[in-house]
């Protein structure tokens, strides 16, 4: 990857919906060079998706927590089947595993605290190796859906 790869990649970071004639202008390429360059990097697996970034209180969920999961059974079957059944989740925006404890961070997405409480006790806790369950309210988003710094 080069400078006028990451200056591609900068530009559709600001504007995924730039048109291919403008972004060619933008990196200084002609635009048979730009395209090429686009689908390496698109095939190459730099480049995703495309997507909307949609306000959350927009479409009603306004309610987020964050969720440490601990797992009392750690088995590669175990995680695998946990791992599965988070991306069956669509309330879960987002999860990671973690070194050291806990071993999960969730990004959780409700309407409010009822449906929060639904989804963590009937989805979150009953997940397969789950042994503790610990969440956060989250009170303010400061940063968000931040562009990579290239």
């Amino acid at each position: 990857m080069d400078a006028i790869d990451r200056k591609i990649l900068a530009e559709l970071q600001r504007n995924g919906r730039i048109t291919l004639t403008d972004l060619a202008a933008k990196v200084r390429l002609s635009l048979s060079p730009c395209h090429r360059r686009l689908r390496e990097l698109e095939a190459n697996g730099a480049i995703r998706g495309y997507r909307a970034v949609v306000d959350a209180a927009a479409v009603g969920l306004t309610f987020e927590a964050i969720v440490f999961v601990s797992m009392n059974q750690e088995d590669r079957g175990t995680v695998s089947a946990f791992e599965q059944a988070l991306t069956e989740i669509p309330q879960v925006v987002q999860a990671q595993r973690l070194f050291g404890e806990p071993d999960y961070l969730l990004r959780v997405v409700a309407a409010d605290l009822t449906a929060f409480q639904r989804l963590y006790d009937d989805r979150l806790a009953t997940l397969p190796g789950v042994g503790r369950l610990t969440s956060t309210l989250v009170m303010k988003q400061i940063v968000t859906d931040r562009a990579l710094p290239l």
